[in-house]
């Protein structure tokens, strides 16, 4: 690195490769001390950057420095206090480098904690809870019940204090520390009383069948496309893999797509796996317990975590599996732009083990590999449960049918009839806050954003405006702006004037309310016990409600105002309206009582539905792969998308064409115009956006490798520029 000359520096000192956490694609050199010793390639060094300090991760000797000696800059020192990131998340980090041509030294950055990525010290509180030979014969007072329970619970298994705070049982932890009969433990050696597993319930034959076909392909790579209805199992193939998998003293990762599902699989994961070391990683930690989390992943059988765990050190990892596979929250959509999926894919083919990826809607990616033969398709066509049926789907033509407050007569008939049966009911309305707008019936002002190229969302619980891009929000306004009128009225339907519409036209239903408005992480234990007590009748919910609950007495689902999809200019928008749809719909009827699915169209002559009502994936799945390959669109073709944001759309869309200019010329690659993006503004910046495609991986791969380079040099300069791979959203 090129700054300052270090005082006596000693010629013959060795000189060590970091990676930084900068925009630029590059290492930079140091001069390692030698009172540091040997650095392990991996290890977390501190090191001086201009005029700050920075951590980078040493990738061992420089094979030849081409900055002159005198100019570098010595390593401060090792971070001790925090392990060395292992070989094998260096190999995977240089391949997103490759793959998604980003710097190295911003992936292998990002892969850690935040509280692990500054140079303070960072210490860390021993992470596990566990029972100790006191506490085996120890007999709590009948007055402290909570404390035993906990106790009880610890002679089944160690807790992780992370789950003891979203259980709120810090204090008696704490008191049952004070006794002397748990203990806190930094890590969390094999034991043979922890070890049990808790009996499962018998496999269906289907199940079975998914099971003998995966089992043999422990200790080797191999891709395993589980589809499966919803309510087919999917979990309970996952948890019998899982404890083949620990059976041979190896590590599971289980990615899943929302932080929300989070609480609930770790509470089943530790009833079937009593004594088990169950650790969880995502956002909705604090940073001081993602860190700790983090740097237990190493000695925990089973690491359950959103997309960013595909990063965690694992040095003893058997098998991979990927929940609802085909979700959209795997592809990251800012900073590294890769598909957890995808990396987790080639994490497994370079550790040589197992992946599965589960879904009752696979991607439509994954689908094609499986009929090429490139993953292995395992299908489950019946629900788990033997008294189960798919839910019946109806359409409710609202070309004939009028709306009311956005719900039709036959959905609020049926809505009744549930009440009246003592079942419950879902409502899913994909739009959170009161309403997507506020508007003026005299003039016909609709509440804009000014930083965004989209509407200001009323929330009337909270009486503010708010953008759900850009974050701004404003208080109502007493009268329209442009014209004075002072009866403003909301314009659509949000999940907040549904619960409202709904609690006026059923005054004895319970209902609830869910949407990133009104849930968090540890909201979900408590609405399951509600659900699962009978304690609501109605759950009025975005995509939050969508996926991996299992509420045996729900057996009416209701789909309101999905038709946006069915004529959108995103091509994978029917895709992604099938696979909600077809997830929505499954909550319904998953145990012994029969399930009814409603949906409001004004479109039901769409294949699509035809294809939802047969339940029939693969079909539909089919004649989409069929339109794709005609129209020469993914998975047929690779693409690249070159995004561009500037204060003015003339200057984003300059830049871009410029860049246009300088790319390569190939025949086998296609460089598309440049066009504003679909939400062409937000934040006050310009955004636009330049496609660039090929039926050929490895060309475009080439293309970007020559074209990357050159697009730092591109004039006029503009705010942001990055490049997608494998884009999901236009």
């Amino acid at each position: 690195m090129s700054t300052h000359p270090s005082e006596g520096f000693a010629a013959n000192a060795p000189v060590l490769e970091v990676a930084l956490d900068t925009p630029l694609h590059r290492l930079f050199d140091y001069r390692l001390p030698t009172e540091l010793g040997t650095v392990q390639p991996g290890s977390l060094v501190e090191v001086p950057f201009g005029r700050t300090r920075q951590v980078g991760v040493a990738l061992g000797p420089a094979a030849g420095s081409t900055v002159d000696a005198a100019k570098l800059r010595d390593v401060i020192r090792v971070l001790d206090d925090r392990p060395a990131l292992s070989p094998d998340i260096l190999r995977l980090a240089q391949f997103c480098a490759d793959y998604y041509h980003y710097p190295l030294g911003a992936i292998l950055l990002a892969t850690l904690p935040p509280r692990l990525r500054n140079t303070a010290a960072f210490v860390a509180d021993a992470p596990w809870l566990v029972i100790t030979e006191a506490g085996r014969q120890a007999q709590p007072s009948a007055r402290a019940r909570a404390q035993r329970i906990l106790l009880d619970t610890l002679r089944e298994t160690p807790l992780i204090r992370q789950t003891l705070r979203e259980q709120k049982q810090g204090r008696h932890a704490t008191a049952l520390v004070n006794a002397g009969w748990a203990r806190w433990s930094p890590t969390l050696p094999a034991q043979a009383d922890f070890q049990q597993t808790a009996s499962a319930p018998s496999a269906t034959a289907e199940q079975q069948t998914a099971l003998d076909a995966m089992l043999p392909s422990l200790g080797r790579f191999g891709v395993h496309l589980l589809l499966g209805v919803t309510g087919s199992g999917k979990t309970e193939l996952y948890l019998r893999l899982i404890d083949a998998v620990l059976a041979r003293g190896k590590q599971t990762l289980v990615l899943i797509p929302e932080i929300a599902l989070t609480p609930q699989l770790e509470q089943h994961f530790r009833r079937r796996f009593p004594g088990r070391r169950i650790a969880t990683l995502h956002s909705g930690l604090s940073e001081k317990d993602r860190a700790e989390n983090w740097l237990a992943a190493p000695d925990c059988d089973v690491l359950l975590g959103t997309r960013l765990s595909v990063f965690a050190p694992l040095p003893q990892l058997g098998l991979i599996v990927v929940d609802e596979e085909h979700d959209a929250s795997f592809k990251q959509q800012d900073s590294l732009r890769y598909s957890a999926r995808d990396v987790a894919v080639t994490r497994a083919k370079q550790r040589d083990v197992p992946v599965v990826l589960g879904s009752a809607t696979p991607s439509l990616e994954s689908y094609a590999h499986a009929l090429a033969g490139r993953y292995q398709l395992i299908e489950l066509k019946q629900r788990a449960v033997s008294q189960a049926r798919l839910p019946s789907i109806e359409l409710v033509d609202l070309k004939h049918i009028p709306l009311d407050n956005g719900l039709t007569r036959p959905v609020l008939q049926a809505l009744g009839e549930t009440l009246a049966r003592g079942e419950q009911s879902l409502v899913f309305l994909n739009r959170r806050g009161y309403a997507p707008a506020l508007y003026c019936p005299s003039c016909g002002w609709v509440s804009p954003c000014p930083s965004c190229s989209a509407r200001l969302v009323l929330h009337r619980t909270t009486r503010r405006l708010k953008c759900h891009h850009c974050g701004l929000e404003t208080p109502i306004p007493a009268a329209c702006p442009d014209c004075g009128n002072p009866d403003l009225k909301p314009l659509g339907q949000g999940t907040q004037r549904l619960e409202e519409t709904l609690s006026a036209l059923l005054p004895s239903a319970r209902i609830r309310r869910i949407d990133r408005d009104t849930m968090r992480p540890r909201a979900w234990a408590e609405l399951g016990a509600a659900v699962h007590g009978g304690e609501i009748d109605i759950l009025v919910g975005t995509q939050m409600l969508a996926k991996g609950h299992d509420f045996p007495n729900m057996t009416l689902a209701l789909i309101l105002d999905t038709d946006g999809a069915l004529y959108s200019p995103d091509f994978r928008a029917t895709e992604r309206l099938f696979a909600q749809l077809m997830q929505v719909s499954g909550r319904a009827g998953r145990a012994d009582k029969p399930g009814r699915v409603l949906i409001q169209t004004a479109f039901p002559e769409h294949p699509l539905f035809r294809y939802l009502q047969r339940h029939d994936y693969s079909g539909y799945a089919r004649a989409l792969l069929t339109e794709r390959r005609q129209l020469d669109l993914p998975p047929f073709t690779r693409q690249v998308l070159l995004r561009a944001e500037a204060p003015t759309m003339d200057a984003a869309l300059a830049f871009l064409l410029r860049a246009a200019a300088l790319a390569p010329e190939r025949a086998d690659v296609s460089v598309f115009a440049a066009t504003p993006a679909p939400m062409a503004r937000v934040a006050n910046l310009e955004r636009a956006q330049l496609l660039i495609q090929s039926t050929r991986r490895l060309a475009l791969q080439a293309f970007v490798r020559e074209w990357r380079p050159q697009l730092d040099s591109v004039r006029p300069r503009v705010a942001r520029w990055s490049l997608d791979v494998d884009p999901l959203v236009f």
